[in-house]
């Protein structure tokens, strides 16, 4: 990590591994653990920038894949870069277009070389290679890139998911090669730990990346349909292995308890289109727990949507009002139920930040003085 890059711990907890850091870059400081919303093409489905921004959300994670397909990142470099481009002034990380390696599968073909997709727009081919994906996110311009990587379906043989193993510690070699080579210095560029549930592999991969050198560290292939204790044990093992004074990423854990998990064991940051996907959908998570707005039993409930929630949607509206949007099929049903559900994730992650810095006897009014944020 360049001098224009730092990242340190300031408080760690007396009863686990959580901790609150700060990666310092030229666009800001940003206070972690933190929870990343999913703009794969620019955008956080509904929600305007300047919504996510008032609500706290500092990071987004948008997706190379997608955004090489339309509008193509020469689009968005000769605009000025993804942050110009969607008008967002906080945070970027950008994905390698590794997870479509996984969605896509009936659409790719997979060779130590790279990949080959065929587009699911127009059916043309597209070939991404480790080093194609960091050229792709240096044009974009994100402050965080990630390396292309080959996460494997749960359950997967043992063989099976050696061999993808092997493949995204190649990628990672020739990525970290690319970048070093046409790197700019306002970006980051993290590993990904693969291995599937056997901790034996990821505990190699994690060698293997901490030999090559990264940034920083994800821990990928998980919320593939493992259960949590699975999650855990894999994030038990890992976690510990990789470096203090690195970000520690868990890629697409996104239901509060996992988060939660992840946080208690050292993790950072996290992502997942759940908090924007389901909303849309008429469920949501509140401090009296998960509700589906859709039910008739909200029909004449006039009260908040949370009691306990100061956001717009819950000042503002009931829950009979909202059911009413959903069975009316209204657009503005999904934007308010998603507005709250960031808002919620973001007080979630903030709440757990105020907990491990008053172990520490710090405030987070304090940090962020300190820090001029």
């Amino acid at each position: 990590m360049g001098m224009r890059f730092q990242f340190r711990v300031i408080a760690e907890s007396k009863r686990h591994r959580a901790r609150v850091g700060l990666l310092k870059t030229p666009r800001g400081v940003l206070i972690t653990p933190a929870f990343m919303p999913v703009a794969t093409y620019g955008a956080v489905k509904t929600l305007t920038p300047d919504e996510l921004w008032k609500v706290g959300t500092r990071i987004l994670v948008a997706n190379t894949y997608h955004l090489h397909l339309r509008p193509g990142e020469d689009l968005i470099e000769r605009f000025g870069g993804l942050h110009r481009f969607m008008n967002w002034k906080g945070f970027i990380l950008t994905d390698s277009g590794g997870f479509q390696v996984f969605s896509l599968s009936k659409l790719r073909k997979i060779t130590e070389e790279g990949v080959k997709f065929r587009s699911p727009i127009d059916g043309r081919e597209v070939f991404l290679t480790p080093e194609k994906a960091v050229r792709i996110q240096l044009a974009l311009g994100s402050d965080i890139s990630m390396v292309l990587d080959y996460p494997v379906k749960l359950p997967s043989t043992y063989r099976e998911t050696e061999k993808a193993l092997e493949i995204t510690t190649l990628w990672a070699k020739r990525s970290r090669e690319e970048f070093l080579k046409v790197s700019h210095p306002y970006q980051l560029q993290f590993g990904i730990v693969q291995g599937g549930l056997f901790k034996d592999l990821r505990i190699r991969s994690a060698r293997d990346l901490l030999e090559i050198g990264f940034d920083g560290y994800a821990v990928g292939g998980l919320a593939l349909g493992e259960s949590r204790n699975e999650r855990n044990e894999i994030l038990d093992v890992i976690l510990p292995i990789l470096p203090k004074d690195k970000v520690r990423y868990v890629m697409g854990v996104g239901l509060p308890q996992d988060i939660e998990d992840a946080v208690l064991r050292g993790a950072d940051l996290f992502d997942c289109v759940l908090p924007t996907r389901n909303p849309r959908r008429g469920t949501v998570f509140t401090s009296e727990g998960k509700i589906n707005l859709k039910s008739a039993k909200y029909a004449e409930d006039f009260s908040p949507l949370d009691p306990l929630c100061d956001c717009y949607t819950c000042r503002n509206f009931t829950r009979a009002y909202l059911r009413h949007l959903f069975k009316t099929m209204e657009p503005l049903a999904g934007r308010l139920a998603s507005l709250h559900s960031i808002y919620y994730y973001n007080t979630l992650l903030d709440h757990l930040r105020r907990e491990i810095l008053a172990e520490n006897g710090i405030s987070l009014e304090d940090v962020i003085k300190e820090e001029m944020l």
